[in-house]
């Protein structure tokens, strides 16, 4: 399938892609920028957004599909064919000398910027037919290192303040390259501090420099001037000060005066001090801790500026500068219900689903987030054979009570301020009804979330998260077929269809700052409860389990952590890096991992040649497709993934990527021969996959198609099967995905 594909990318490509272009005009085929000699701290991608004109886009950065598609339209546009294809396409781009000139200009200039005040650039081309390639050659010559600083600060009070608190933090520093970016850096710096230490009406405009060049050295002297205050009324004065004096919250509804809200609610969120210096810092964090609360629509926060006690338009010198504060807040109507239907199809078994959902957003006049779904599922099961019944059941209900703040003690006010935090109490209680069997499940949570409004980084505890798993009803001929029979007696199977209780802790960090995004996560299970029950010397089970309640409890510990890095080549191509690691350890009342807590591999976030739940443990091949299920499972898992990303057009992406992995049991399982993991033998048994994705972009969400290619097969019984991407075999090496939202 990936060879048609290929074909039909070349037959549109060997398309004339000059149709369209006019006599005495050229396509502009390659534009490319080079620099003469060594200069590594030169960024030749950037430089390349200083280009006036860019060549037509290429799928994978090879093949110009865009341009080929607009080139099969004909050229009479009343028909709908070639609108179609124009619209689909791209136009060919023509070569524009006054682009190109304007190209130089800019690329000399932000040379220069970066130091190299001599630079100059010119412009080759290479014409052949109607086609042009463009090359930009950057000779930047010697670079400038900055000479001597001063800074002359005319305000004396802020030449005070700024010597005091500032002076450890300047950017200017002798001896470093010359770079007009560090000067607008250090005008942004000065003026953060400022604004946030009570200058409300300061802005970086107040700020220029002077450059002066060293005859015979290659140095610049640099003067940083911070200017006194001028407005059209007010010339050259002192820079006013501001004080907050008073705060007031209003109701910013036209139809009720009075905010739905708590007053020590409103106090918590507000950052604006009274009788502090006014904060730019403080405002931010006002506007972002108002802006999380379910209960609010929108906020507004304007100050009126006061001398003495008297509102004033102009400044004077030597008088109190206060701001009085007016918060206006608009919020949501607290409740809200809503239907869902869905239709499903679990491998071929169709049927439906519904939920209906109650939300109130403000339950205690403090934002609290009160949510309550029913939800109802039924599913015609095809293909079994001897069961009574052949229906899928499923009725569940979730309550969840969120609120936006921590709700915990010995936590200090200032960490408290300082995060955006939520606390959530969950409790769910679910029940399925299949042919084979009859499950409930009841789960109680207590979790934190929350994060720096400053950092990137995010964290998550689940201080206590409870899961109790009843196995009312098992059919006969189940438990004769899979957990009985000693001819297919299958331990990892009956483990998981036995009543359990896991009781676990958890916490949680990711951090993401666009390039590096990494995220961890570690839980254990059974501690306490294992604790308890030596100390009361708890009854066994038939299984040599310890009990509680009657209920055997899992004891288990757990860790995670995925590390993607996404290299940007310009604006419609990336290369993103992935690896993920993780293993789990069942111990004390455990010799099995519960099935939930257990890895798989395959499917569309893992190695893509193989179906979900299709791939391992090691070289381990399922033969029972009933119960691979649960044989296709973990305690390791190692993913390695390499995706090369391109814009493709309007809101197409595409993606060919390439996939690496497997999962490992840690002990050895008979129902799982070849499975355990071994540190001699491991890397014999990694998958690799390869494939190509489709992508629509919808902004707020991404539909994905990704179809991947078994390239090495860790379970194979013949030569040709242990390397597919040798001898490829569709029905048996391909696999085809859908999900929504990307897969790392």
């Amino acid at each position: 399938m990936m060879s048609i594909y290929f074909v039909l990318a070349l037959l549109l490509t060997a398309c004339s892609t000059t149709k369209f272009v006019p006599d005495g005009s050229y396509l502009l085929n390659k534009v490319d920028v080079e620099v003469e000699g060594r200069y590594p701290d030169i960024n030749i991608g950037q430089m390349k957004s200083y280009l006036r004109q860019h060549a037509n886009s290429r799928w994978f950065s090879t093949l110009k599909i865009p341009l080929a598609t607009y080139s099969l339209s004909g050229r009479d546009t009343a028909k709908w064919i070639n609108r179609t294809l124009r619209s689909i396409g791209e136009a060919p781009v023509l070569y524009d000398s006054v682009h190109a000139a304007m190209s130089c200009d800019d690329l000399r200039r932000e040379l220069q910027n970066e130091g190299y005040l001599s630079a100059s650039v010119d412009v080759g081309t290479e014409i052949k037919g109607k086609k042009i390639n463009i090359y930009y050659r950057l000779r930047p010559g010697s670079a400038y290192y900055t000479g001597k600083v001063r800074y002359v600060i005319a305000d004396k009070e802020i030449g005070r303040l700024l010597e005091e608190n500032d002076v450890l933090a300047r950017r200017l520093k002798s001896g470093r390259k010359f770079n007009v970016l560090e000067l607008d850096n250090e005008r942004k710096r000065i003026t953060g501090f400022l604004v946030n230490n009570g200058y409300y009406k300061f802005n970086k405009e107040f700020i220029s420099f002077v450059a002066d060049t060293v005859a015979g050295r290659k140095q610049v002297d640099v003067t940083l001037l911070l200017h006194k205050f001028r407005t059209n009324s007010v010339k050259d004065s002192v820079h006013p000060r501001f004080i907050v004096r008073n705060i007031k919250f209003h109701s910013n509804d036209a139809a009720d005066s009075v905010i739905k809200l708590r007053h020590s609610v409103l106090e918590a969120n507000n950052f604006v001090t009274p009788g502090k210096y006014y904060s730019a810092l403080d405002l931010r964090k006002t506007y972002s801790h108002f802006g999380r609360l379910q209960a609010v629509k929108y906020t507004n926060v304007s100050f009126t500026e006061l001398i003495g006690n008297r509102y004033i338009n102009s400044m004077e010198e030597n008088v109190p500068h206060m701001l009085d504060c007016n918060i206006y807040i608009n919020t949501n109507k607290p409740g809200s219900i809503s239907f869902q239907p869905e239709g499903t199809n679990t491998a071929g078994d169709l049927g439906a689903a519904a939920s209906l959902t109650y939300q109130n957003r403000n339950l205690f006049h403090g934002s609290e987030l009160l949510s309550i779904e029913f939800r109802g599922a039924y599913e015609a099961i095809k293909g079994l054979e001897g069961y009574a019944n052949d229906n899928f059941e499923e009725f569940s209900v979730e309550t969840s009570l969120m609120f936006p703040r921590f709700i915990a003690p010995f936590l200090s006010r200032g960490f408290k301020r300082r995060n955006l935090a939520t606390s959530e109490v969950s409790v769910m209680y679910d029940l399925q009804n299949r042919p084979e069997y009859h499950r409930r499940v009841l789960s109680l949570a207590w979790r934190y979330k929350w994060n720096d409004a400053n950092h990137h980084d995010r964290y998550n505890v689940d201080l206590l998260a409870i899961n109790y798993v009843s196995m009312p009803w098992i059919s006969d001929k189940f438990k004769k077929d899979y957990l009985e029979d000693e001819t297919n007696y299958n331990a990892i199977l009956r483990y998981n269809y036995e009543d359990l209780l896991i009781m676990k802790t958890g916490f949680g960090f990711s951090y993401n700052n666009g390039r590096y995004a990494i995220k961890t996560n570690m839980e254990t299970a059974g501690n306490i409860l294992g604790l308890a029950a030596r100390m009361f010397n708890a009854p066994k089970n038939s299984l040599g389990q310890r009990e509680t309640f009657l209920v055997a409890f899992a004891q288990y510990v757990k860790g995670d952590v995925d590390f993607t890095r996404n290299i940007v080549f310009d604006y419609n191509n990336s290369l993103v890096f992935h690896f993920g690691f993780g293993i789990a350890w069942p111990y004390g009342n455990s010799n099995i991992l519960p099935f939930e807590k257990r890895y798989f591999s395959g499917g569309a976030n893992s190695v893509r040649g193989w179906g979900v739940r299709s791939l391992g443990p090691g070289k381990f091949r399922g033969t029972d497709g009933n119960i691979d299920f649960i044989n296709q499972t973990g305690d390791l898992k190692i993913d390695v993934n390499l995706e090369y990303r391109a814009h493709l057009f309007w809101k197409f992406n595409g993606a060919l990527f390439i996939d690496a992995g497997n999962i490992w049991t840690l002990r050895d399982y008979p129902d799982q021969p070849g499975g355990r993991f071994k540190f001699t033998s491991f890397y014999n048994q990694i998958a690799v996959a390869y494939g190509l994705g489709m992508r629509l972009n919808f902004d707020f969400f991404i539909l994905r198609f990704d179809m991947g290619m078994k390239a090495v097969d860790p379970a194979y019984t013949t030569k040709k099967e242990h390397y597919p991407i040798v001898n490829p075999k569709l029905s048996r090496d391909f696999a085809f995905h859908f999900a929504v939202g990307l897969p790392f």
